[in-house]
């Protein structure tokens, strides 16, 4: 049986709105390389999520491979965690450059910040610390180690477009922060991404690096890749950003019924409701706990699939336990997120699922329960 509800869908502003919106460049003929739509979302963006210096990429990977770049880091260790994404490691390690993995939180499944001053040696150079799920990290204590040892933090915020930490826009944290602008994502570009520096004095270099290096005519100043945002997406995301706050207020709402149908059943662990943050409701994940629910993650994942219901196993495997890197690391020495990458299943979430696809969904899980 076929997925008749996906575990997320595209958020897209009205056909209408972004066909009138690429109409200029029809007449202009300038598709990409900082085009107006480019600047006009550049400044946009800067604007919606509060930081003081942003540039736009091809997609949130690239974002993060050259932030090292950007920041002059060709070799050295980084310390991250395993529970990401694999393009968070990949950029690492494709910079020249060796994770160091983190065992993360078990309350909100961010990096475990207790436990990186012991990781931390001769070699490191940088702190990757990942927003997972819409959790804001523990800024303030990253940030205080950073500063203790002379280390840069580079956040890989992919999962927090939009979300504010004490009243300020996450991606103003740490010397860079890089948002995805995928198409799964809460806001999307189709595909984009965007580094956010504190420096005003990279703004040079995270322009020029995207583009091959090229800083004048007959000048290349840097190693750079070519990494820009074309006009289509920009175009697609001046319309996406019109309509993201009813889009997460929608989110808002699919959350919420989840909470009220799955909050209170033993067993079933939900994400944690952080203090002084304003979420963007970007994932809905539920931690299955076998022994006392009766039914672990695999099981419900199966009963889901078998009733055309799509959720993902986020993030399984383990980043340390992927082939490309198990020969590397031993998993065991982050049990919490072994555990929780074992034990942690994403259902569907996204602005237009109904409330009584909610409710079936949440049925089908609850009737997994084989402990009375």
């Amino acid at each position: 049986m076929g997925n008749d509800i996906k575990v997320t869908r595209s958020s897209m502003a009205p056909f209408e709105e972004y066909t009138e919106e690429i109409r200029s460049l029809w007449e202009t003929h300038w598709l990409t390389n900082s085009g107006a739509k480019h600047k006009e979302l550049t400044a946009e963006l800067r604007e919606y999520l509060g930081v003081d210096n942003i540039e736009l990429y091809v997609n949130g990977h690239m974002a993060l491979e050259l932030s090292f770049a950007v920041l002059g880091l060709e070799k050295g260790e980084v310390i991250t965690s395993p529970f990401t994404f694999v393009s968070t490691t990949h950029s690492i390690v494709r910079s020249g450059l060796t994770p160091v993995f983190c065992d993360i939180d078990p309350d909100d499944y961010t990096i475990d910040v207790d436990r990186i001053e012991e990781l931390i040696t001769e070699s490191t150079v940088a702190i990757m610390p990942i927003h997972v799920y819409g959790n804001v990290c523990r800024i303030e204590k990253i940030q205080e180690i950073a500063d203790k040892h002379g280390l840069k933090v580079i956040y890989d915020a992919a999962h927090t477009f939009g979300e504010t930490y004490k009243g300020r826009g996450v991606g103003s944290f740490g010397d860079i922060s890089c948002f995805s602008f995928h198409a799964t994502k809460v806001y999307n570009t189709v595909e984009g991404g965007a580094i956010c520096y504190r420096d005003p004095e990279l703004e040079l270099k995270t322009r020029r690096i995207k583009d091959f290096g090229i800083t004048g005519e007959e000048t290349v100043s840097y190693i750079g890749a070519n990494a820009k945002m074309n006009e289509f997406s920009a175009a697609m995301g001046l319309c996406n950003l019109r309509h993201v706050d009813e889009e997460i207020e929608k989110r808002k709402k699919v959350s919420d019924r989840y909470r009220e149908r799955l909050t209170g059943i033993p067993g079933l662990k939900l994400n944690t409701v952080q203090k002084d943050v304003k979420p963007n409701y970007a994932y809905f994940p539920i931690v299955f706990e076998k022994e006392t629910f009766g039914a672990g993650r695999d099981e419900v994942f199966e009963s889901l699939k078998k009733n055309g219901i799509g959720a993902r196993k986020y993030f399984y495997p383990l980043i340390s336990e992927m082939d490309c890197y198990k020969s590397r690391y031993n998993s065991e020495g982050t049990p919490v997120a072994l555990n929780i990458s074992r034990s942690v299943l994403t259902v569907p979430m996204y602005a237009d699922l109904s409330i009584s696809d909610v409710d079936r969904i949440c049925d089908i899980i609850r009737n997994c329960c084989k402990i009375t």
